[in-house]
């Protein structure tokens, strides 16, 4: 019962971990990265299709990306959904390909991003801890109905707890290598 639970919560913080590099990788620094179009989608006949699916994204020159439907006709549409996505870029079309070029961060933006990523971060942090809660209350509700022994409830919260701080640990491992790379020049 209680490894049940365990890798319950063990699977929940998982995905909380990895909603967190979601987030973070939505966050952009100063270079270019494939992964900062990873949130786009397009109106591909009718169908919303990620824009992966339709195209090659390639870095060029660590500050650009080029994008190169597969489609020629799509072009015109891709931009559009680029533009409408909130990222902060203009894409500039060339007849086969499209570019986006990644201008350079301000101290201030790169102060802005690094607050962002840090609320993400606690937001992942308040994730994990609200999992813990739920895995110690299914255990105390196993030892309310006798069906474990107090001991082996102590010895599941520590199981928990200490899951709990190893996901932390990771939380702020990679919240540190993302400032890291905001605060590059």
């Amino acid at each position: 019962m209680i490894e049940e639970i365990k890798e319950d919560a063990q699977d929940r913080m998982g995905k909380s971990l990895g909603a967190l590099d979601v987030a973070l990788a939505k966050i952009r620094t100063g270079r270019a990265h494939p992964s900062f179009l990873d949130s786009v989608s397009v109106d591909y006949y009718g169908n919303i299709t990620p824009l992966r699916q339709m195209a090659n994204v390639n870095v060029e020159e660590g500050r650009s990306l080029v994008i190169v439907p597969w489609e020629r006709a799509m072009i015109p549409v891709i931009e559009k959904a680029i533009l409408k996505s909130d990222l902060g870029v203009n894409p500039a079309s060339s007849g086969e390909s499209i570019r986006i070029s990644m201008p350079p961060l301000t101290e201030e933006n790169r102060r802005d991003l690094a607050k962002i990523a840090r609320s993400e971060a606690e937001n992942a942090r308040i994730s994990i801890r609200n999992i813990r809660r739920d895995a110690n209350n299914d255990i105390k509700d196993f030892l309310k109905e006798k069906e474990i022994s107090e001991d082996e409830a102590r010895r599941g919260e520590d199981q928990i707890q200490k899951l709990t701080d190893d996901m932390v640990k990771q939380i702020d491992k990679t919240l540190a290598t993302k400032e890291q790379d905001l605060m590059a020049l």
